[in-house]
C-alpha cells in the first residue's frame, strides 16, 4: 500500500481562527492607538505572536519597554482565549471532514503543523483531534515558518520522509516552508497569494477524492 504523509495547517485551512486573531489583535492595538485593518491581518497568517506585535508596532510606528511587550503578549492570548472558548463542529471549514476521513479510510497519516499554541486546545473543540497521528504546534517548535521546522517534525511525527509528505497552507510563508522542506505543498485561498504553491484551491470543496488518490499514488 503507499502512503503519504498529509500535514494540515490549522488556522485558515481546518478552522477559521483568522477573524478572532483580527478581533483579539484590534481590540489590543486601539489600547496602544494603532489603527490594524483586516488587510494588515492577512500578513499575521502563518505568523507568530511575537513576530506579529513586532509587525504591529511597526506599523503604529510605536516603541515600547520589553517588560511592557510582554504583557501585550499576554493580554492578546488572554483576549483570544476568550473568542475561542465556545468554538464547536461549527467552525470547522467546508468539506474538511470529508477530506480527513477520505485519508483515514486510505490509511494515510495525517498530521497537523501549526504556529498556534492553542492548536490541541482547538481540534479537541472541534472535535477532530482523534483524526491526526501526529501534532505539532507552536508549543513544540522554535522557528517560525517560513523556517520549515515545523512540517519536518511533524513528518518525523509521521514518521515518513519529507519527499513522501503533502502540506496544506493558506499562508504564503506556510507555502514556503512547505516547499523549503521539499514537500508538495497546497494553498488554500487565493492563487495570486499562494502562487508559490505547486496546486492551489480556493477551499477544500474544489479537492476531489480522485485528486487525492493521485497524490498517494505519485
Amino acid at each position: 500500500m503507499q502512503r503519504k504523509g498529509f500535514i494540515f495547517d490549522l488556522d485558515g485551512v481546518i478552522v477559521d481562527t483568522a477573524k478572532y486573531h483580527f478581533l483579539a489583535w484590534n481590540k489590543l492595538a486601539k489600547t496602544i492607538n494603532i489603527s490594524f485593518t483586516e488587510e494588515e491581518n492577512e500578513q499575521l497568517k502563518g505568523v507568530s505572536r511575537v513576530r506579529s506585535l513586532e509587525k504591529i508596532l511597526a506599523w503604529g510606528n510605536t516603541e515600547v519597554s520589553q517588560d511592557q511587550f510582554n504583557e501585550l503578549l499576554i493580554r492578546k492570548n488572554d483576549d483570544y482565549l476568550t473568542y475561542i472558548a465556545s468554538m464547536d463542529s461549527e467552525e470547522i471549514l467546508p468539506d474538511v471532514p470529508r477530506i480527513l476521513n477520505y485519508l483515514k479510510e486510505e490509511r494515510q497519516p495525517i498530521g497537523l503543523g501549526s504556529a498556534s499554541k492553542n492548536a490541541r486546545n482547538i481540534l479537541k473543540k472541534v472535535g477532530l483531534f482523534n483524526d491526526f497521528h501526529c501534532v505539532v504546534d507552536g508549543t513544540n517548535v522554535t522557528k517560525a515558518k517560513p523556517d520549515p521546522e515545523v512540517f519536518l517534525m511533524a513528518a518525523d511525527g509521521l514518521n515518513m520522509a519529507a519527499a513522501d509528505c503533502i502540506v496544506f497552507e493558506d499562508s504564503l510563508a506556510g507555502v514556503e516552508a512547505a516547499n523549503i522542506a521539499g514537500m508538495v505543498s497546497i494553498g488554500i485561498g487565493e492563487a495570486s497569494v499562494l502562487h508559490e504553491a505547486n496546486f492551489v484551491f480556493t477551499d477544500f470543496r474544489q479537492i476531489t477524492n480522485q485528486f487525492l488518490q493521485q497524490l498517494i499514488k505519485k
